[in-house]
């Protein structure tokens, strides 16, 4: 099959994923692509700012968030890969290059698709993400480990939120891994977290680290207790939820975006409805072992879920 696969952000090769910090769209591409490669398909990547020789046509032809990428790409099954909350669909320049392709609608889990507009054409299909390497391959039972909390998601989602709630849940220790460097140190983004990251490490208990490649991630997401997040809006899948519970890392979350759908309640996390419950249910896994426990082993017995081989097939089926 011959598939082009198109991004408007910079180049990402996969072997990238095990040697830097890369945020969730950038991995998601990678992996898909080399998904694809593997597989045996045809595949040509073409990235916006890059200017590179397109087949005069294609099978699947797949473009990331934004449809004007549609009007670069040979003819072919048009499929949209949807990552960011698809209300931004409505404004003007996005609508009329929907309306001239007419493409397949990908969105990544159910809050997702429901952030579509109803007057869109097009087929509406769920691909959820899947989580990168050493994440797919389950790691063995460990014993509970001290009260260290870890957040690893962009600063802007929550971080100062978290921030002002960790001396209410006064246990151990908060360990945040996040800053720029996940995004290629976007200078935009750095002007905006710094403020946050500062109030963050000013509070005590809390220990800001640089992002890390995932290898070095897995190892800090097994050597802590649990994650907390609160969740974004602006969430349609967090990648961060997802391989903290690959890693067997119980989390605390709120209801916010599509944050809830990485974790079962009551099983392999909890779901807090209010900052009073996110504070409890911090608490508790920060001092329960027992409750840790069978968190940490139902969160491994659930495993990492769909590989990006799974993902691959999926699209492969718009063809």
């Amino acid at each position: 099959m011959k598939i082009v696969l198109a991004n408007e952000g910079p180049r990402i090769e996969a072997d990238a994923i095990g040697e830097r910090p890369l945020g969730g769209v950038e991995t998601a591409v990678a992996l898909l692509a080399q998904s694809f490669a593997r597989r045996g398909h045809e595949l040509t990547l073409h990235f916006e700012d890059e200017r590179g020789t397109l087949p005069d046509r294609a099978d699947l032809v797949i473009a990331t968030r934004v449809p004007r990428l549609f009007r670069e790409l040979p003819p072919g099954r048009r499929v949209l890969w949807l990552h960011n909350p698809a209300r931004y669909l409505n404004k003007p320049r996005h609508a009329w290059p929907l309306l001239l392709a007419r493409p397949a609608l990908v969105t990544l889990g159910p809050h997702h698709m429901a952030t579509l507009p109803r007057w869109l054409p097009g087929l509406r299909v769920d691909i959820p993400l899947a989580v990168a390497p050493p994440f797919d391959a389950s790691p063995p039972e460990r014993a509970a480990p001290p009260p260290v909390a870890i957040f690893t998601s962009n600063p802007l989602r929550g971080l100062d939120e978290l921030a002002r709630l960790w001396p209410r849940i006064g246990l151990g220790e908060l360990h945040a891994y996040s800053g720029a460097a996940t995004y290629g140190h976007d200078p935009r983004l750095a002007a905006r977290a710094a403020p946050i990251l500062a109030r963050a490490g000013a509070v005590p208990g809390i220990t800001l680290f640089d992002p890390v490649a995932r290898p070095e991630l897995l190892a800090r997401l097994m050597s802590a207790r649990c994650m907390l997040y609160l969740g974004d809006p602006g969430e349609t899948f967090c990648l961060a939820v997802a391989e903290a519970q690959a890693a067997g890392l119980p989390c605390v979350v709120m209801d916010r975006g599509a944050v809830a759908e990485r974790i079962e309640d009551g099983l392999t996390g909890m779901v807090a409805r209010n900052e009073a419950e996110f504070v409890a249910a911090a608490q508790a896994l920060l001092q329960d072992d027992a409750l840790w426990l069978r968190m940490h082993r139902a969160a491994l017995a659930r495993g990492p879920g769909p590989n990006w081989t799974d993902v691959a097939q999926a699209f492969e089926a718009l063809a």
